[in-house]
């Protein structure tokens, strides 16, 4: 069999037979790691033959609970048997904790394999003393998958958990552990396991910004699912997303809380992300998380600028989308932004890309440049056009609720909105100048 030599970039499996500085397709810098590849054998097994679709029974997939509803709420209501879950997110941000307290839950009515890669037994024990873990998983410390396989098969695993897949190896591949080579295969070493036997499989993945470890990236195509941790080291609150879900939606979102005796699961976030105070440049909306509703608060800085280039920053929001409210109230509300500075944050490290959340952000740029406070107990829902004008979003009734069920009682809605939840009062604005004037300029 002949060799060849490659580049794949650790970040995004790009491929390429030179190497290069920047990776053409992801555009991550010194990624690019050579490796050795093997010529395929011919191959000489029989060709399955195409078959109708009708004719294909459809196998009812019955799900298992975690007994973490946060979790079974992004995975789609639970575990399926064979699937494989990628948990992805930096270093030390809690990845091995809640799979720690998974293997803990599931432990009491199955038969749980922990491996891990990275840890010795009695570091693992002393973190499940610190987490309160009662129940009684298997742990097996060991780098090599094929080890790790047959001793799931021996004890008769239902659920098999990988912390990390960067620290296995698989005999299928030479390079050395960590590469993106060694990551594909241990996955697919994994993958085939969880398919042949309907083992659960959960495989933790670390990335790095300089992609110096090979990122979960190029292991997506293969796993069923993929979760990313999101937050920050330093701060306690810890975002849970599905960005790949063969078994369920990709929109949904779990809260976590890290706290001493571990990730403690919050159940209703929306009280996180409002500080509660009525001041000047804060508006509140309430946006869609897959079918959870959220109340966040978005808040507002403008400084005067005297250089000429004014700056705009946005966290927790579509910088372009920024750009467009500000030259909305420019144009349409004849607010002077264009010699400010733009500071625009979405309060608890909340990442909202909901179109419903126009209105509060335009809303609250206007209180900043008119140093006016929005009313008390108000909520701002609806998208903003390019005319200005306040359009109608989804769901209305179930953000409406929430926002009834934690004690706000006025609404600002697009005049086409369409409702029939109560208990509030509401005030339809059809643009941004309407809106400004009910807020600021009541009569």
């Amino acid at each position: 069999m002949k060799e060849k030599s490659v580049f794949v970039c650790g970040e995004c499996g790009y491929e390429t037979p030179r190497w290069m500085g920047k990776c053409p397709q992801c555009g991550s810098w010194n990624t690019l790691v050579e490796e050795e590849r093997v010529a395929p054998k011919r191959r000489t097994a029989a060709i399955s033959r195409a078959v109708p679709l009708q004719s294909v029974a459809a196998d009812a997939q019955t799900r298992s609970s975690t007994g973490i509803g946060e979790l079974d709420r992004v995975l789609g209501g639970g575990l399926v048997d064979g699937m494989v879950v990628l948990l992805g997110g930096d270093p030390g941000i809690g990845k091995s904790t809640l799979l720690l307290q998974v293997a803990d839950e599931l432990a009491k009515s199955r038969t749980v394999l922990y491996v891990s890669g990275e840890e010795s037994r009695s570091q693992i024990k002393l973190r499940a003393d610190r987490l309160g873990v009662t129940s009684d998983p298997l742990l097996y410390c060991e780098t090599s998958v094929e080890n790790a396989i047959e001793q799931a098969k021996e004890q008769k695993a239902a659920v098999l958990i990988v912390d990390s897949v960067q620290t296995m190896q698989s005999e299928t591949a030479e390079s050395a552990a960590g590469s993106v080579s060694q990551v594909r295969a241990v996955t697919a070493v994994l993958t085939r396991f969880a398919k042949e036997t309907g083992t659960a499989v959960l495989i933790v993945g670390h990335v790095t910004k300089d992609g110096a470890i090979a990122g979960p990236r190029v292991l997506e195509h293969i796993v069923d699912t993929v979760l990313y941790f999101e937050g920050e080291r330093h701060e306690g609150l810890r975002l849970l997303r599905a960005v790949k879900n063969r078994f369920g939606s990709t929109n949904e979102l779990g809260v976590f809380e890290m706290c001493d005796t571990g990730m403690r699961e919050v159940t209703d976030p929306s009280a996180l992300f409002v500080s509660g105070k009525n001041a000047v440049g804060c508006a509140l909306t309430c946006v869609l998380e897959g079918s959870r509703p959220l109340l966040c608060e978005v808040q507002s800085l403008l400084c005067p600028n005297a250089f000429g280039s004014p700056r705009r920053t946005a966290i927790g929001l579509d910088y372009n989308r920024l750009n467009l409210l500000l030259a909305v109230l420019e144009r349409k509300a004849r607010l002077k932004l264009s010699d400010k500075d733009v500071y625009c944050d979405i309060a608890g490290s909340l990442r909202v890309l909901d179109r419903g959340a126009d209105l509060a952000t335009a809303m609250c740029l206007a209180s900043s440049v008119l140093e006016k406070p929005l009313p008390s107990k108000t909520v701002l829902i609806g998208e903003v056009g390019l005319t200005g004008e306040v359009r109608p979003v989804s769901q209305l009734d179930t953000r409406i609720r929430e926002a009834v069920r934690l004690g706000y009682t006025t609404i600002l809605l697009p005049a086409r909105s369409k409702f029939t939840q109560g208990g509030f009062r509401a005030v339809r604005v059809g643009d941004v100048s309407e809106a400004i004037r009910a807020l600021f300029l009541p009569e």
